[in-house]
């Protein structure tokens, strides 16, 4: 005759299924909603226009609620530019420190290039959305916004300071250098990308050159710039008061899109 289980009296519930199978990895194999709706978009973007996808159509393709959506997203831009975080993380992921002998030009192609390998997998959605999105100024001045927070961190993980007078320059500089590689790279279909690299390569050192001539521009101006500022420092200072501090909400630039 068959004996009856014994009653589980170790204070903790029951992990086992009806067949004996485990359920413990059940809740941790939930894809993570901020990426999942990030993918919804792409897979929506990859197989129909741009302007014709709905804040709740990626509600739907990421199994979300749209009070779920809303309170990861303000925007359909907003989702867009969590693409660029997710791509961000991949590179960064990458040990660099075999390159630290390098020079800066050859570790920020290496960077760079690592970066397009991350987009691959989203190439044919961003093709369609680079194309509704041409001539649009305003989406292309928020999306400068994120990339400007992304590049800041990939001339980081290249070793290079983006501090500093020139800093925010060679920052902007990297940004445009990258957009334009991109656009070759969206029409590139050799899985060598000789093309793609060779616009990179040609980017990055019209990069240097611009970057060389500004810093001796900046030490020729030098003395006008120290006559400038004591200048300003004899004219008697108006009391000024503080402008009001902003709510703290971290404001993504790609919500204007």
């Amino acid at each position: 005759m068959e004996t009856a289980p014994e009653p589980n009296t170790g204070g903790k519930p029951e992990t086992g299924g009806p067949d004996g199978s485990s359920n413990s990895g059940t809740a941790s194999s939930k894809p993570n909603p901020r990426e999942a709706a990030v993918e919804a978009l792409m897979r929506l973007a990859a197989e129909q226009p741009w302007n014709d996808i709905e804040v709740g159509d990626i509600a739907r393709e990421a199994n979300l609620s749209l009070a779920e959506l809303r309170d990861l997203f303000p925007s359909k831009g907003a989702v867009l530019g969590g693409l660029s975080r997710i791509i961000d993380r991949k590179v960064l992921e990458v040990d660099t420190t075999d390159l630290a002998d390098e020079p800066a030009r050859e570790r920020l192609f290496d960077v760079l290039m690592r970066r397009l390998d991350a987009m691959t997998p989203y190439k044919p959605a961003l093709r369609r959305i680079a194309f509704a999105l041409r001539g649009d100024v305003l989406s292309m001045l928020a999306l400068n916004g994120v990339a400007l927070n992304s590049h800041r961190y990939m001339l980081a993980a290249a070793g290079i300071d983006t501090e500093g007078p020139l800093g925010r320059l060679k920052l902007q500089g990297t940004v445009i250098a990258f957009a334009r590689t991109v656009e070759v790279w969206l029409d590139d279909d050799d899985p060598a990308l000789a093309r793609t690299m060779a616009k990179l390569d040609r980017e990055i050192r019209r990069g240097e050159t611009l970057m060389e001539r500004a810093d001796d521009a900046r030490r020729l101006t030098a003395p006008l710039r120290a006559l400038g500022r004591a200048v300003l420092e004899r004219r008697p200072r108006r009391d000024r008061t503080e402008p009001p501090a902003g709510d703290g909400e971290d404001r993504d630039p790609a919500a204007a899109i």
